[in-house]
């Protein structure tokens, strides 16, 4: 099936709450939709997750939308995608270096097409079994640890089970500590987006006694060789997250020892290919998975979902209720927490099971573009 033209939508969401991290703060999220569409009637959507500045990755969305724009789509425009191989892609993909938020913006919605082509969900084409994925939520850093407890207790409240609280120096041992006491029994996880250094070995090493269920990305963004060091003097699971750029780097964190657990966001690895190959050296290994959240809307949360549910995602992902970010979403249906067992609900449909609603593209809108052959 040939693809005969495609789009490219910049959007602007605002989210519900600002999101702070020790990188800093979010209060409106850049994305762009990629759509490709067939000769035959078919689109596929999906999802470049890349942020406002190089502070997670080096990309930006503007990074993003120059290499989609000038080098992946028009690549893309012809190309005759084989739904039984949906993993062979353009000899160009292979040759851009880098920019896997941008290569898996587009690379998802081929998937999203073959699935659609053979009528089954994006799920059920990789192999996935789980008809409802356990969540978390992610809460960013507050003003006071009362304010962190309040935020805490109102997602425990509407049925989070696992929450994961944003860290850095100077806010980690007494908010985790508090929340600890308050919630015995919560499944607590702190990620602290390479706040730390070796230097910092017994002030982590203080977090053992919370029983945490990981530490995520603790060291700097870039390394595996001191994570291993650093694995070897906690107790804590130690969760690797922008360390993982690529299927090699699940290899040498293995060699080294340096992680547990590995948090797997298809963005930042270069799409869903890479993800079915970490996944296997994941449960070849004894590696746990669990599926990381880039502040999605809803092209991005349906294929995380579809991700989530297979067999190697053993721990909750961070795959909110779409109104967790968001007043209105680009999408529908919407998710919603089924709160008795804090999951969501797999789509069943064809593809990534969602539709996108061209309005909200259009109130939304910085800038788009159309290819087409």
């Amino acid at each position: 099936m040939l693809i005969n033209r495609i789009e490219l939508h910049h959007i602007s969401l605002p989210l519900v709450h600002p999101f702070q991290t020790s990188m800093g703060e979010e209060r409106l999220r850049p994305i762009i939709i990629t759509a490709v569409f067939t000769s035959d009637g078919l689109v596929g959507y999906g999802e470049c997750v890349a942020m406002s500045g190089p502070w997670y990755t080096s990309e930006t969305v503007e990074t993003a939308w120059h290499i989609l724009h000038s080098y992946l789509a028009p690549a893309l425009l012809g190309f005759e995608l084989d739904p039984e191989h949906p993993e062979r892609l353009p000899a160009l993909f292979g040759r851009v270096r880098g920019h896997q938020m941008a290569i898996a913006g587009l690379e998802c919605a081929l998937w999203d097409l073959a699935a659609k082509m053979r009528g089954v969900s994006l799920a059920r084409l990789l192999g996935g079994h789980k008809t409802r994925v356990s969540v978390g939520v992610s809460i960013g850093i507050q003003p006071t640890i009362d304010d962190l407890l309040r935020r805490v207790d109102s997602f425990v409240t509407a049925g989070y089970r696992r929450v994961k609280v944003k860290i850095k120096p100077g806010w980690a041992l007494e908010p985790l500590r508090a929340v600890r006491q308050a919630y015995p029994d919560l499944q607590l996880m702190a990620d602290a987006n390479s706040a730390f250094t070796l230097a910092d070995v017994p002030l982590l090493q203080a977090l053992d006694p919370l029983h945490l269920l990981m530490i995520e990305q603790p060291l700097a963004w870039h390394d595996i060789a001191d994570h291993a060091q650093l694995q070897r003097q906690i107790a804590t699971p130690i969760c690797l997250d922008e360390s993982i750029q690529r299927p090699a780097d699940v290899q040498l964190a293995v060699a080294l020892g340096a992680c547990q657990v590995i948090n797997v966001k298809v963005g930042r690895v270069g799409g869903i290919t890479a993800v079915q190959r970490i996944h296997t050296l994941a449960q070849e290994n004894g590696l746990a998975l669990w599926c990381g959240g880039m502040l999605e809307a809803g092209v991005g949360r349906a294929t995380n979902l579809h991700l989530a549910s297979l067999p190697g995602f053993t721990l909750p992902s961070d795959i909110s209720a779409s109104d967790r970010y968001y007043a209105q979403d680009i999408a529908v249906p919407t998710f919603a927490l089924n709160a008795e067992d804090s999951t969501l609900t797999v789509p069943t449909q064809p593809g990534i099971g969602v539709t996108i609603l061209p309005e909200m593209l259009d109130r939304f809108a910085v800038q788009t573009a159309t290819f087409t052959a």
